[in-house]
């Protein structure tokens, strides 16, 4: 279930029904091909506290396991399982997101010693009494946004790790003849950036207990497995921009932050009744990059789509802040220029699922209000903050070495697979990297 009134994530608040399952995956994923190559004998989980975080991981074939806010609980759907395993019940009996009942998240080191001394603190979220600045208090576990407080913050991914021990231990993992498969998205650093910016303290201790988390993980792992049995793989699905206010404190003036209805002004609407005879109506939604139209009242007024993405392209240029504005037309008749940031947009183009005109903003510069909710930092651009990623490759003999040529995560699955032995997934696209398997 999700609570709409107390949910800080847009994609959750805005969900008209329950139920989880990866039907919307278009492709295999590396752990469907772990399960067909293994004939099933693989067990394959994975383990977040954002759903779509565990249910991509997991593919068709594994199992998810994500935490709910609603009912400060790790819970799963009935796409996995008719009834939740033995295990999973006890953990949630456990209680042990009660340890933060009435405690306060604190610096774990003194002032002095962190390496981000922001000087700016306007811009970051002071969301249901968690504060701004630290202490920031998780409030008794009665309190609606307590499940909530949690994934603000460190220990969001302190019990995302202390749930994948379990499992490990009673799904007994790794101590059969196949390979299995333990995915974890740590999703917390994600929440804490949106509300408190990357140069914010907050940041910087989270990622420091996150160190500490991963690491206690791993001991973990070594006494049940041992890590010269386990391959370790760690990356991320994107980077950040900082705040515009600290990029404009450092001499970058042109950051800034956006409105929703900055995107649909007057001028735009008074040239779609003007020229077409439309009015809002003809505007679904706006989903980061997106603005989605209508296209049942667009036929029915007669109008030609193409001309009403170009035209609404047009007007949105005109808005400080907006670098392109690229209609899903021109990209089907690949009438967008060949750069490394429009291939990017062709990339990220599906007919069925993508909206009518993609927007892209000036560097460091985005909306900051998600269906109402004002945050301090929003990730989803084409530029290098935002795609620069580590991928660090541990165990299984590989060597230690500091690579700097440049590669995607796409290469992540192929090279798994190639390390396997097994099929690369349906839709794979990346390469197998010899530094790696070589």
């Amino acid at each position: 279930g999700v609570d709409q009134s107390t949910e800080i994530d847009p994609t959750q608040r805005v969900a008209t029904q329950d139920g989880r399952s990866p039907s919307p995956i278009l492709a295999t994923t590396f752990s469907d091909e772990l399960a067909i190559s293994s004939g099933g004998e693989s067990k394959i989980f994975s383990v977040s506290i954002k759903d779509r975080g565990a249910i991509s991981l997991a593919g068709h074939s594994g199992k998810a396991f994500w935490f709910s806010k609603f009912q400060s609980e790790f819970v799963t759907s009935d796409y996995y399982y008719d009834q939740y395993p033995t295990w999973v019940n006890d953990w949630n009996q456990k209680g042990v997101t009660e340890k933060y009942s009435s405690t306060r998240w604190q610096l774990s080191l003194p002032a002095e010693k962190y390496t981000l001394q922001e000087t700016q603190q306007h811009f970051k979220v002071d969301l249901g009494g968690f504060k701004r600045t630290f202490p920031h208090p998780y409030g008794p576990s009665s309190y609606p946004y307590f499940s909530t407080m949690l994934t603000l913050s460190p220990a969001g991914d302190e019990i995302t790790a202390d749930f994948a021990s379990s499992l490990l231990e009673h799904e007994a993992l790794g101590q059969g003849k196949a390979t299995d498969y333990l995915a974890i998205s740590f999703s917390s650093n994600d929440y804490v950036i949106h509300m408190y910016g990357p140069a914010s303290l907050e940041t910087e201790d989270n990622l420091i207990r996150l160190d500490r988390t991963i690491a206690d993980l791993l001991d973990n792992i070594d006494q049940k497995v041992g890590l010269d049995n386990t391959l370790i793989v760690l990356s991320a699905d994107h980077g950040v921009p900082e705040a515009p206010a600290t990029v404009n404190q450092l001499g970058s003036p042109q950051a800034q932050y956006f409105q929703q209805d900055t995107l649909i002004s007057s001028d735009l609407l008074t040239r779609m009744d003007k020229e077409f005879g439309l009015n809002k109506d003809a505007i679904r939604l706006y989903a980061h990059p997106y603005i989605y139209l209508n296209h049942t009242v667009i036929k029915d007024k007669g109008v030609e789509l193409e001309k009403l993405q170009n035209m609404m392209a047009e007007e949105l240029m005109k808005v400080k802040g907006i670098a392109y504005a690229v209609t899903s037309t021109s990209i089907e008749k690949n009438r967008v220029p060949d750069t490394q940031i429009m291939t990017m947009v062709k990339n990220n183009y599906h007919p069925k699922r993508s909206g009518d005109i993609y927007i892209i903003y000036e560097p460091r510069s985005y909306i900051n209000d998600m269906e109402g909710l004002t945050i301090a930092s929003m990730h989803g651009s084409p530029w290098r903050y935002d795609t620069h990623v580590p991928i660090i490759f541990s165990g299984y003999s590989i060597n230690s070495k500091n690579i700097s040529r440049e590669v995607t995560p796409y290469a992540i699955a192929p090279t798994l697979s190639n390390i396997l032995g097994i099929t690369q997934p349906s839709g794979s696209i990346g390469e197998v990297l010899p530094e790696v398997t070589n």
